[in-house]
Formats: structure tokens, C-alpha cells, sequence
């Protein structure tokens, strides 16, 4: 994909091939977003007027709003000659996206949230990479060094959290996978957005660890942010989606549901295999630092999910929910980091294994919580939450015990032979 192919060339006479289309084609999704649309949609056109070197275009995507949206992104398309109204009648961010992208004729393909919380100066950053072919998807991080970011604690805990689980239960290694500020290449987009099966706010999060499997490159660019106080996303409703999506993707990638290998096949991006230092042991005391560091986040993550479960599937409809997701999260991330196993080979009967430990972890925490019940009946959820970490705490020393005399015992990946270096 070249930029000059992109750039509008002076017509020849007789010449009706059709006009090529922009470089980049930014899509705004809306929902019941009168208050803020006009605004922001004018102030990313002059922007991208001021500062974007090549043709460009905006396209507001109204899913199913009820107020006065479509009526200004009508009139704001009549306006600016580089943006563009899209409607649909049924609601879904993810269903906006796919839809705008799908219908695109630009090169590269972005996003923004129309609060436009993140800073516009990131946006050629994110996308050059892109033009130039360099990379397949770009994404701005509010974790990574160099990211200033403005927002309270609860929704820097969640972030975080959330990005955690990825982590732990998909083995993402991308940092941040909610920012509102996204890009990928027309052609990448084209073969994954079929597989993409989320409408909503998980869509871009499956989009991205579909990207990762497939051996795809993901640039990421720090990005400055600041929290918009007034934003309607209902984060009980969303993480609970998330979380959904999370375990159905685990049951894609376990029943080779998806064709992973074949994208990767058509891109040509296969990982570079990592090599073990000879000389350098893999010892108790390293293991035990990196097993305590996972065992810190996935107890933090525990205490997430059980928070925003707890109201709607009471205690131990939580716990149980809340222990399978970690559980599965802490297996995967033990046995690569902490036990440097390697590779997918054995992946499942070491889940496996994993869920037996789970399962005397499951028994330790219910029989605290019914212990406490029957002692305290009307216990606060804090004392609840500090029960559980007590007997997380010690199912977690079992666990430790588990994974290194019998889960893991003696498969660390083989350092690769003289032959093979030279």
C-alpha cells in the first residue's frame, strides 16, 4: 500500500477510472451524543485540516440514537466537504465500527471516542506506521511509558484489571486494550473483521487479540488522556460483557474454532522463537518472586470481578465466577512466566491440571464463606472480601506447591541445541 496510489492524480481525458479514496477514514460511533458531537466532530476536521499531510475523511457512525444525533451528523456531512453520516437502527459500538470500516474505500482505518478524551497530536503518530505498511494495527496506550493520563482511581483500577485478565487469560501482550483510540490497515481489516463476532464494547478487544494470534504487529503510541466525568458507559454492564467475551474466545481457541493459522500464513508475520541464556537457572527463588507477583494481580482481579458480581449473583455466584476466570488467567500466566513452559503443546491438560487445583481452591473459599455466614449471617461485604483473601492466601501456597512438584514438574522449555544457534 503506497500513499502515492492514494493521493488524487489529475485526470486524463476520457480517463473514467473512479476517483481513488482517502488515505485515512477517521470513524467517530456515536449513541445519544447531541450534547457533544458537533463540537468535537469540528474540532477533529480542523485538526486533521491543519496538521494531516494526506486526504482524509470522518465518518460519524449513529447507532440507533434517540435524540437529535443523526440530525446534527446529517447537517455537519452537509457542511464539511470530508465528513460523512452514517446510520444504523440497531445499537452497538462494535456493530458501528464494522459497519463504517466495512464500507471504507480509505487505506487505513481508524477510531476516536467522540469525547475525543485522548489528544489528537497522537493521531498521525498512530497511523504512519500504518501507511507505510510498517505495521498492521496501532492503538494508543494509556499504560505505557511516556502516557500522561487525568482520570480517578476507580477507573484507573479497572483499566488496569481488565488488563490484567487479557494478559493472564488470553496471554495478550498488548498494554492497553480499552483506549477509545484505534487504527488498522484496510486490507488487515478486511480478513479480520469477519471473525469478529462481538457488536459492542468488546469488539476492539477481540479485534486486537484475534490480530496477536494471527502474528499481525501491533504498534502502540503513548497517548495523554483525560477521563470525560460526564461519559454514559455503564461499567458493571460492560466489564460483565467483557468477561463474557473473554471465556468465549478461550472456547474458540480451544476447539481451533477460528483459522488463526491461515491468517498468519496470508501475512507472513511468524513470531521470532525466543532462546533460553545458557548458564542462567531457572531457581526456587526466582519462581516463587514471579509466582507471588501473579498470585498479587490475580488476586486483585478476583476482587474485581467478585465486586461488580456480588450484587447480581450474590456471594458465591461471584466467588465461583471470579475463581474460574483467574484461575485459568494465573495457570496460563505461571506456566509461561514462572515455569517458562513454552509453546501451545500441553496447554490444555495443563488447564486442566490448573482446574483441579481450582477446584481445593473453590473448596477452601466456600467453606470460608459458609463458615462465616453460618457464624456472622449478616457479615459486610468487606469482611466477606477479606474471609476470601485469607483463604486465597493459603489455597495460593497449595497452589504454588501443585504447580511445581506436579503441574509443571521438569517441563520448562529445552534450551535450543549448538546446532540449531550456529
Amino acid at each position: 500500500m503506497s500513499v502515492d496510489t492514494a493521493l488524487t492524480q489529475p485526470s486524463r481525458a476520457g480517463d473514467t477510472a473512479p476517483e481513488p479514496g482517502p488515505v485515512l477514514d477517521v470513524v467517530v460511533p456515536v449513541h445519544n451524543e447531541e450534547k457533544d458531537l458537533e463540537r468535537s466532530v469540528r474540532r477533529l476536521h480542523q485538526h486533521l485540516t491543519d496538521h494531516f499531510p494526506y486526504p482524509f475523511r470522518i465518518t460519524v457512525a449513529d447507532n440507533a440514537s434517540t435524540d437529535s444525533t443523526p440530525v446534527i451528523a446529517t447537517r455537519l456531512a452537509t457542511e464539511l466537504p470530508t465528513v460523512v453520516s452514517l446510520r444504523m437502527d440497531q445499537k452497538g459500538r462494535g456493530r458501528a465500527l464494522r459497519a463504517a470500516w466495512s464500507a471504507s474505500d480509505a487505506q487505513v482505518l481508524a477510531y476516536c471516542d467522540v469525547d475525543l478524551s485522548t489528544d489528537l497530536a497522537a493521531l498521525l503518530p498512530l497511523v504512519a506506521p500504518l501507511i507505510s505498511e510498517h505495521s498492521d494495527l496501532a492503538i494508543g496506550t494509556r499504560l505505557g511509558r511516556g502516557s500522561r493520563v487525568v482520570r480517578g482511581a476507580k477507573r484507573e483500577f479497572i483499566s488496569r484489571s481488565y488488563n490484567l485478565i487479557l494478559r493472564g487469560a488470553l496471554a495478550a501482550r498488548f498494554s492497553d486494550a480499552q483506549c477509545g483510540f484505534k487504527a488498522i490497515r484496510a486490507d488487515v481489516a478486511r480478513r479480520l473483521l469477519p471473525l469478529v463476532e462481538d457488536t459492542g464494547w468488546f469488539f476492539d478487544t477481540e479485534l486486537l487479540v484475534l490480530a496477536e494470534r494471527a502474528g499481525l504487529r501491533i504498534h502502540e503510541v503513548p497517548v495523554d488522556w483525560v477521563d470525560d466525568p460526564d461519559s454514559s458507559v455503564d461499567i458493571v454492564k460492560t466489564a460483565t460483557e467483557d468477561l463474557k467475551g473473554v471465556l468465549r474466545l478461550l472456547r474458540a481457541f480451544a476447539t481451533g474454532a477460528l483459522p488463526l493459522h491461515e491468517l498468519r500464513g496470508q501475512f507472513g508475520r511468524d513470531p521470532i522463537e525466543a532462546t533460553e541464556v545458557a548458564g542462567v537457572p531457572h531457581g526456587m527463588t526466582g519462581q516463587v518472586a514471579r509466582f507471588a507477583a501473579i498470585g498479587v494481580a490475580s488476586s486483585l482481579a478476583y476482587l474485581l470481578i467478585y465486586a461488580l458480581l456480588r450484587g447480581s449473583m450474590g456471594a458465591f455466584g461471584a466467588n465461583l465466577v471470579g475463581l474460574v476466570i483467574t484461575a485459568v488467567a494465573n495457570t496460563a500466566l505461571n506456566r509461561r512466566v514462572t515455569f517458562g513452559v513454552k509453546g501451545r503443546e500441553g496447554a490444555a491438560a495443563h488447564q486442566l491440571q490448573g482446574l483441579v487445583v481450582f477446584g481445593l481452591g473453590l473448596a477452601l473459599t466456600s467453606g470460608a464463606l459458609l463458615a462465616l455466614h453460618a457464624w456472622w449471617p449478616g457479615a459486610h461485604q468487606l469482611v466477606e472480601m477479606v474471609v476470601l483473601v485469607a483463604a486465597n492466601a493459603l489455597s495460593t501456597v497449595l497452589r504454588f506447591v501443585a504447580f511445581r512438584a506436579w503441574i509443571f514438574r521438569g517441563r520448562r522449555s529445552p534450551a535450543p541445541s549448538k546446532d540449531k544457534v550456529l
